[in-house]
């Protein structure tokens, strides 16, 4: 993999990350950081459902102060852009999560961080110089689950993230196809010490179905979870209106619509399509946030018109930090937050209370 180096000149957008980015990983790992479940169908249609979306121009709009800033969930943020949790950021830069993180903060936004990261939830937090969340991977045994939660909560993260649309991981033929393995020395450090699921051995029938779902995550264990902690709790990888009053009724504080970047079930519908029946479903009562494909402020502005309260970025962080770093994670974040003020100029959304549906084209919805 080639050192990170200064910005290039000629990245202006977030597929100039990407493109860089490409040049400079192995092929294993680009499979890993940029691959998805099966055809990818799903991660294909999260970036064309944003684009097909229209969004409707608006003229002479008072634009004084002008403002991204929003409330959630206890933190003052200047913008709606968080970075999602992705594991092992080792494979993109030898600083991994502690150069992410010091990203993050300097363009003034939360980074979630994966319980897969490569280095210890503690002293990525020691060294943090924004606000933290921490995503949560629910173990077989609670007691493990409830050591992960005391150390996340000693460390100062400010909220859980639950990832339960991957009870087990997708058919990912891309790493397959590319030979993908973690290089010797990086892990879930995080999850040293937790006791994984027991797997019967009967001859011609899938280890899934033969104990590794039997302590797979279900609403009874969310309904425990609540118990453990006074954090907020979000639920990631929502799809379901259904699923999601579920998560409302349970107590929990947020919710994400996604679809796991395409990477788990593929053909799921893309989150653009998914997000406005989240959105009535939850009724404005707790926030909705969404992830996938989205790589433009347009798509961002798209995203807050649909229902959502604020957007998580995932592979695009990792192409930035390939390429050049914490300076890297900042400017594209920079870029993301230009394109959505310069949206909503256009479409004349002072601010994020300003934007609904009617900043986007009626036939689009």
């Amino acid at each position: 993999m080639a050192e990170p180096g200064p910005i290039p000149p000629d990245i202006v957008a977030l597929c100039d990350y990407e493109r860089h980015a490409a040049a400079r990983l192995p092929a294993p790992v680009r499979a890993y950081i940029d691959g998805a479940g099966a055809d990818g169908l799903t991660a294909a249609a999260n970036l064309a459902a944003w684009q097909a979306i229209r969004l409707q121009g608006r003229v002479l709009a008072d634009m004084r102060g002008a403002d991204t800033a929003l409330e959630l969930l206890g933190l003052s943020l200047p913008h709606p852009l968080i970075l999602a949790p992705v594991a092992f950021h080792a494979l993109a830069h030898p600083d991994a999560e502690h150069a992410t993180a010091l990203g993050a903060a300097a363009a003034g936004g939360v980074m979630v961080v994966s319980t897969q990261s490569g280095l210890p939830l503690e002293e990525i937090a020691a060294r943090a110089q924004g606000p933290l969340w921490f995503q949560l991977y629910m173990q077989p045994q609670r007691e493990d689950t409830q050591r992960l939660i005391a150390r996340a909560e000693a460390a100062g993260y400010r909220a859980l993230v639950v990832t339960v649309d991957a009870p087990i991981n997708g058919i990912r033929n891309m790493e397959q196809r590319a030979g993908f393995r973690l290089p010797e020395g990086l892990r879930a450090v995080n999850l040293d010490g937790c006791r994984p699921p027991q797997i019967r051995s009967e001859p011609g029938r899938s280890p899934a179905f033969l104990g590794l779902l039997d302590t797979a995550p279900r609403w009874e264990d969310i309904a425990w979870l609540r118990g453990q902690t006074r954090l907020p709790i979000l639920l990631k990888g929502i799809t379901a209106p259904d699923d999601a009053a579920r998560a409302l009724d349970a107590g929990m504080d947020g919710v994400i619509v996604s679809n796991h970047g395409g990477r788990a079930l593929d053909t799921l519908p893309p989150t653009a399509e998914i997000l406005p029946h989240i959105a009535e479903r939850i009724a404005g009562r707790i926030p909705v946030l969404c992830d996938g494909g989205i790589r433009r402020g347009t798509d961002a502005l798209k995203a807050l018109a649909l229902g959502a309260s604020a957007i998580l970025i995932g592979r695009p962080q990792v192409h930035a930090l390939t390429v050049a770093g914490a300076a890297g994670v900042a400017h594209m974040l920079t870029i993301l937050r230009a394109e959505l003020e310069v949206a909503m100029a256009l479409t004349g959304c002072r601010d994020l209370s300003a934007i609904d549906r009617g900043a986007i084209w009626p036939a689009a919805l």
